[in-house]
């Protein structure tokens, strides 16, 4: 194992640590893992994600104006405990409520589900929505239901703007769910990833082989092939998420995300593809995103993710965010 890390079991609190003294505009509450905004805008809605780390820049890199008031990180690919969400709730609470957004797995629902019924005992109004946008399995070893991948990242950036623009726990709610069900993603794995801790790759795949459907934990996909053009890869992908969801006419943002390993080269090449099939679909698109939004440690491999806009979520999308890993002007 080749890691630029001190030890295994330094790793989220070291990261965290490093983060916050590349951007003074965030704080670090040590030992409990949240990174929170360092001004709080009382009276506004708070935001607050989570996971495990190993996905970075998601989760803390979105913690900002416009997008999350904080995130919780759990271990490499773990979910947070309680105490931690409790921790990045209360960061959150600015008297007007917290929305907690949390992606469709088992740890998580849990652990954020008893976080939530811990801090309405403390009189902190609380709502929550789960994000399941990977249309590659309907179950996996680590969820009921679809996984949240990397179309969470548009829920943060626009339950983030409906905050921001003052609106209330339920409205900011509602636009996240909105904006849930209007997106579709799908991703595919080229190479595994090497918890620190472990210290060996999580599974193994043939020197020209690639996972379609793979998780971002390494969660099995739904097909081993051999490896494919980037041609062969966008239309692969879209073709499972456009038959998954009715995009046709319709105006979207792009998502084309790197799991970690993968050179910018190769997604600019995936994006060059997929915007020739969305277009020769009447599908057209407003705003693209292209880069680690998403990843999985080191794994080499991609996703990509479509949103489907109205007036509403566009505007959210467009309004100014500024955070490590986005900034919109």
């Amino acid at each position: 194992m080749k890691k630029i890390i001190n030890h295994p079991n330094s790793v989220v609190s070291e990261l965290l640590a490093g983060m916050v003294k590349a951007h003074p505009s965030l704080q670090y509450a040590e030992g409990l893992e949240v990174i929170s905004r360092r001004q709080k805008t009382l009276g506004k809605v708070g935001v607050v994600a989570g996971g495990g780390s190993g996905h970075e820049p998601a989760h803390a890199g979105y913690v900002g104006r416009g997008m999350l008031d904080a995130a919780v990180a759990g271990n490499v690919f773990s979910s947070p405990s309680p105490d931690r969400i409790i921790k990045g709730i209360e960061e959150a609470n600015g008297g007007a409520g917290v929305l907690l957004i949390i992606k469709n797995y088992s740890g998580d629902i849990m652990n954020f589900g008893m976080a939530k019924d811990l801090a309405e005992m403390d009189d902190i109004p609380v709502e929550s929505v789960v994000v399941k946008d990977d249309v590659a399995v309907p179950d996996s070893t680590y969820s009921t239901g679809r996984r949240g991948i990397a179309g969470t990242v548009f829920v943060h950036k626009i339950a983030g703007a409906k905050a921001q623009a003052g609106g209330t726990l339920q409205e900011v709610k509602a636009a996240a769910e909105k904006a849930i069900a209007n997106i579709r993603s799908m991703g595919m794995a080229m190479s595994p990833c090497t918890l620190p801790a472990v210290g060996k790759p999580g599974f193994q795949l043939g020197e020209n082989e690639v996972e379609i459907g793979m998780g971002i934990h390494g969660e099995p996909g739904v097909e081993r092939t051999g490896i494919k053009t980037a041609a062969e890869t966008a239309q692969i992908l879209l073709d499972r998420i456009l038959q998954d969801y009715d995009f046709s006419g319709s105006e979207v943002a792009l998502l084309v995300n790197g799991l970690g390993a993968t050179p910018l080269m190769e997604l600019y090449i995936l994006n060059n593809e997929i915007e020739k099939i969305l277009t020769a679909k009447g599908i057209s698109i407003h705003k693209t995103f292209v880069g680690n939004y998403m990843t999985a440690l080191e794994m080499s491999g991609c996703s990509v993710t479509l949103m489907k806009l109205d007036d509403e979520l566009k505007q959210l999308l467009d309004a100014p965010c500024d955070t490590p890993a986005l900034t919109v002007l």
